[in-house]
């Protein structure tokens, strides 16, 4: 096969989508990119749904069972305007490039390569640029998506990670919005009244107190990442406000984690202290999937991935879109198809060399399930 032309591609693309800024919530103008790429291949249907997911459809009569194949096009990164990019000794730099940027330049190239080269799928082949994993993104996109496909999905193949890192179980986490509200005041004048930012300093005190449940071959964690409130240095604080969450890879542990929150949560409040707490996060941990379907999935992931990278494929837990599915029985995993480092920083980069490989990968994974 004569892959140059298409990763020639594959690298004008990522640069075209980089210099697109699409926070969660708000990845309408790379939704419109990919959909304008996508249409031009002459596939069945495109369009972009409500939670702007960008979908493909090929042979998705209604009657075939579908595997999805995904990459999101959300960021960590709250920029509405273009980030930089540029590169130097063969690596591609800019915020958001590896997860999930060149990811999605992969997939749509392998989807115009196998579009030209390849017969009529006999199953269903969902390609899909989808919203919202990020943050508090809390997974819309794939959610939709599931929603919108109920009872025809057979897989999921989520395309976020490096290659050599597959991710073939779920972390799932809750995440609160937690205000605390006093009645404050001057802070010598009004001195031992309540204040809303030493009351939520004793909520943070106590999670951090928390001993963790530890079954064996399980992950429990928490974390408080955000904080803000008060007024002036001589005001006694009426409000404080964070973030926080706790995440495990077993629901068991989960369950255990918002009992101890809530409990810290409700003992925080008294006639004199207000404490309100909203849920802005909540990503599910498996549930039900068939362990023989999920170990085939796997399998196949790693005998294509394995030939490429020319060694063991590492697995690990991590919360991705493929929580949604799984917490409903459908077989899934995240790959990646890119090499690169420094995700979630602004330093981030990948080596421009590894995605000829990528593209390789999801071109494979993909006419394996046609």
């Amino acid at each position: 096969m004569n892959f140059e032309a298409y990763n020639e591609e594959v690298y004008a693309l990522l640069k075209e989508l980089c210099a697109i800024p699409a926070p969660s919530h708000h990845e309408e103008k790379r939704a419109a990119y990919c959909k304008a790429y996508l249409d031009k291949l002459g596939f069945d249907k495109v369009y972009i749904d409500e939670a702007k997911n960008v979908v493909c459809e090929w042979n998705c009569d209604g009657s075939n069972e579908i595997t999805v194949f995904e990459a999101h096009t959300d960021t960590v990164f709250p920029d509405t305007e273009p980030m930089p990019y540029y590169e130097k000794d063969g690596r591609a730099f800019c915020p958001g490039i590896g997860d999930d940027t060149a990811c999605v330049a992969a997939m749509m190239v392998a989807a115009k390569y196998l579009k030209a080269t390849h017969t009529p799928p006999k199953n269903g082949i969902l390609f899909v640029c989808n919203s919202c994993e990020e943050g508090l993104g809390n997974l819309k996109g794939t959610r939709a998506l599931l929603a919108q496909y109920t009872g025809r999905i057979a897989r999921l193949i989520s395309f976020d990670s490096n290659l050599d890192t597959m991710h073939d179980s779920c972390v799932g986490s809750h995440r609160y919005e937690v205000e605390v509200l006093t009645e404050g005041g001057h802070s010598f004048c009004s001195f031992g009244k309540e204040n809303a930012i030493a009351n939520l300093a004793n909520i943070v005190a106590r999670i951090y107190e928390i001993e963790v449940p530890k079954p064996a071959g399980t992950k429990t964690t928490y974390n408080v990442g955000l904080i803000e409130g008060g007024t002036s240095v001589n005001t006694i604080a009426q409000n404080a406000k964070m973030l926080c969450e706790y995440r495990s890879d077993d629901a068991n542990c989960l369950e255990y984690m918002k009992e101890k929150f809530e409990t810290i949560f409700r003992e925080a409040q008294n006639d004199r202290v207000k404490v309100n707490v909203t849920l802005v996060g909540d990503r599910p941990c498996a549930k039900n999937v068939d362990p023989a379907a999920l170990e085939a999935l796997t399998n196949t992931c790693r005998s294509v991935i394995e030939k490429y990278i020319g060694k063991p494929l590492h697995s690990e837990s991590a919360s991705t879109d493929c929580n949604a599915p799984m917490s409903i029985g459908i077989p899934s995993v995240a790959v990646g198809l890119y090499n690169g480092d420094l995700c979630h920083t602004r330093e981030e980069w990948i080596e421009l060399e590894s995605l000829k490989d990528g593209l390789r990968i999801a071109i494979e994974l993909i006419q394996v399930f046609c």
